[in-house]
């Protein structure tokens, strides 16, 4: 049996990774009686962890939620995980992120136990990150769209357009969507009756307007981000049929750049686009698997001026 502050740290591992739980299971699983559990609880009330617990003869507990964060037991794995995270974050695209999370991976490496630690600095040696010139956003925004998108309330700002015109917006939010590179709002467009998005680090002078709205006929959010990056916003979109898995190609087509959709386990449909045919021409030739294009007709004479480049590049060998 466990001592008793290695048991209410075990309580407090337990708490959290159910909705609530039953006393006996509790009791159960750090072996002890209901009676001794009761007593852990209290003694964790006085330590000031919010723990709840409902009516009944079984009783039910939970961790709720307090007016300050309480320390968090974590085990290895958790640790570890948290630490990676922190340090992915310190190239976050949201403003004011990275110092926070430098912050909390400092506090978070300074109390590990020197095997963890270990592993964590075994990434840290390991990894190099590539810079980026990506924009970023405010966090704040991003808590307050997050905000209005769960509790469906439309919120006004001010928008940039892609030709550095500015103009206003009222809209219905529905999903954040983040690419890795950048993050995007997912909302209906009340002026123009229609789906949209919106590039956050765009996005300025948010404001909540109070006005509740009910949900009309919501996309899938990632798809929908998918379809507006990949072809939306080029001079040239192009529908092609690949003769392999839709795993395969999906595995070389990054999704900020073309949608994958399966026809049968042997084939499937890539949507994507660009400015430039002689790009998209390359794009296909590069991929490996033998493919068909349905649109635009002009890709296929690009395709055509590229092979006969090529063959007379290759008859100047012979």
């Amino acid at each position: 049996m466990l001592d008793a502050s290695a048991r209410l740290l075990r309580l407090l591992s337990l708490l959290p990774s159910r909705p609530e739980w039953t006393g006996p299971e509790l009791a159960g699983r750090l072996d002890v009686t209901v009676r001794t559990l009761r007593r852990d609880v209290a003694k964790l009330r006085d330590l000031g962890y919010p723990v709840r617990a409902a009516p009944g003869i079984a009783g039910g507990y939970r961790l709720g939620a307090g007016t300050k964060l309480p320390p968090l037991p974590l085990d290895d794995e958790e640790a570890v995980a948290i630490a990676l995270s922190l340090r992915t974050a310190t190239s976050s695209t949201a403003t004011g992120i990275a110092e926070t999370a430098l912050r909390a991976l400092a506090k978070l490496e300074g109390i590990l136990p020197q095997r963890l630690h270990a592993r964590t600095a075994a990434v840290k040696l390991a990894t190099v990150p590539l810079p980026t010139q990506t924009a970023t956003v405010d966090p704040d925004i991003l808590v307050a769209i997050a905000e209005a998108c769960q509790g469906q309330q439309r919120v006004g700002f001010a928008y940039q357009r892609h030709d550095g015109t500015a103009g206003a917006r009222t809209v219905e939010p529905h999903r954040l969507v983040h690419t890795g590179r950048r993050w995007y709002l997912v909302a209906r467009d009340r002026e123009r009756d229609d789906w949209r998005t919106f590039r956050v680090d765009r996005i300025s002078e948010l404001r909540t307007t109070g006005i509740r709205f009910t949900p009309h006929d919501p996309p899938d959010a990632a798809a929908f981000v998918a379809d507006a990056i990949t072809t939306a916003p080029y001079r040239f979109q192009a529908r092609i049929k690949v003769s392999a898995p839709a795993h395969f190609v999906a595995a070389q087509v990054p999704a900020t750049t073309g949608v994958v959709e399966a026809i049968d386990d042997n084939s499937c449909l890539l949507t994507t686009g660009a400015d430039s045919l002689r790009y998209l021409a390359m794009q296909l030739t590069g991929l490996g698997p033998d493919f068909e294009v349905l649109e635009p007709p002009q890709l296929v004479d690009e395709l055509r001026t590229m092979a006969d480049r090529l063959t007379r590049v290759l008859s100047a060998h012979h």
